[in-house]
């Protein structure tokens, strides 16, 4: 029987090159947990998750402390019982937040483990779906200072010129006919056949404000409302499933397949966004796509494409996989050796074993605040 020999974490923290806004909050930099799994085979896997814009190192001692002890030879193919008895042994703890990231980040390096020592893809070892690529979204318009409504347009040309058909920006932080205009200049540029998806970041605290900017929105023909409430704000979630025909997203920060479930069951949202790193990895969002599937309801996972491709490409009901072009918004890209080839909105599967990057040790080392053990 193949054991797990070692378990390492690292706490990375990453500026920003420019301070940027969303609807709710300022991030100027990003916390991040690499781990690695290690075992007596000859091949390890990695894992990772997001830690916040500071503090990111609880999600680290959560790694070491709390759950590499359960780790520790033990057969990393167990994968099922390994995410139970993790689970178990966090449940005082936390069953979501900086613990369940903690745990996400192991479950994403045991698959990567897994994968590696059968020497095929993620995607395939997860049993594959998609041949060749899945589809892409881009993700940007964000608010900077001095950016206007032309220069936002001219951002989402951008990604058209391209080869994306479809692009998410950030709104909810001006009023109603700044946020008018910005959603103007865009169809006036790229045209009604480009999708717009609107991420709303937790920004509006009631339905009287929600609607009246859902009757500026609506008419510029939205693809999706995302996280338009706070994440435990489900009924208005769910008023706003009744009173608007664009489709309402979240479920880019919950946890575990029984708040998915909840959100399922009042109705709250027509398409899920899980978030391996922060969900339950890889394990328990395959749980979530599947009991999302048995309500026909499709998923789209947040950000990270180049660990969500293969969980798109192995997922019948995965519909999109957002796409971070550069670095400038999140970027954990910097700190791997291998960016996945996006090819006319479309990322293309990768073929080296595993997630099929690793991570670069020089990076790590110049962006690390508290390094591997």
């Amino acid at each position: 029987m193949t054991k797990i020999t070692a378990v390492r974490a690292c706490t990375v923290r990453i500026p920003l090159d420019n301070p940027t806004t969303f609807a709710t909050r300022k991030v100027l930099a990003r916390d991040l947990t690499l781990v690695e799994i290690e075992a007596d085979d000859g091949h390890k896997g990695i894992g990772f998750t997001y830690g916040g814009s500071s503090g990111g190192g609880i999600v680290t001692e959560a790694v070491r402390n709390l759950l590499a002890p359960v780790l520790i030879g033990e057969d990393p193919f167990r994968v099922e019982g390994l995410w139970a008895e993790m689970y178990q042994e966090a449940l005082l703890q936390g069953r979501a937040g900086s613990v369940m990231r903690a745990l996400s980040a192991l479950d994403i390096a045991l698959w990567d483990h897994n994968a590696r020592a059968a020497g095929m893809p993620l995607y395939r070892m997860l049993g594959g779906f998609q041949k060749e690529s899945v589809r892409g979204y881009a993700s940007g318009g964000y608010y900077l200072d001095g950016k206007t409504p032309e220069d936002l347009a001219a951002e989402v040309q951008g990604f058209v010129d391209i080869g994306f058909d479809a692009v998410k920006i950030k709104v909810g932080l001006l009023g109603l006919r700044e946020e008018e205009a910005r959603l103007a200049a865009i169809r006036d540029i790229v045209g009604g056949d480009v999708l717009l998806m609107l991420d709303i970041s937790n920004a509006w605290k009631d339905i009287e404000t929600a609607m009246r900017f859902v009757s500026i929105y609506e008419p510029y023909d939205p693809y999706f409302f995302e996280e338009p409430f706070s994440p435990d704000d489900l009924d208005n979630h769910a008023r706003l499933v009744q009173r608007t025909n664009v489709p309402v997203a979240t479920g880019e920060i919950e946890a575990g397949r029984w708040r998915f479930k909840e959100i399922l069951e009042k109705g709250a949202a027509t398409i899920l966004q899980p978030d391996a790193i922060c969900c339950g990895g890889i394990t328990e969002f395959r749980r979530i796509a599947a009991t999302a599937a048995s309500y026909g309801v499709s998923v789209a996972p947040h950000a990270y494409h180049e660990m969500h491709v293969h969980i798109v490409a192995s997922t019948p009901n995965a519909t999109f996989i957002e796409v971070f072009n550069d670095d400038t918004i999140v970027n954990f890209r910097r700190l791997i050796d291998t960016q996945p080839v996006v090819e006319k909105g479309r990322v293309l599967l990768p073929q080296k074993p595993g997630l099929g990057y690793d991570y670069r040790p020089d990076v790590i080392a110049k962006y690390a605040i508290d390094p591997w053990a």
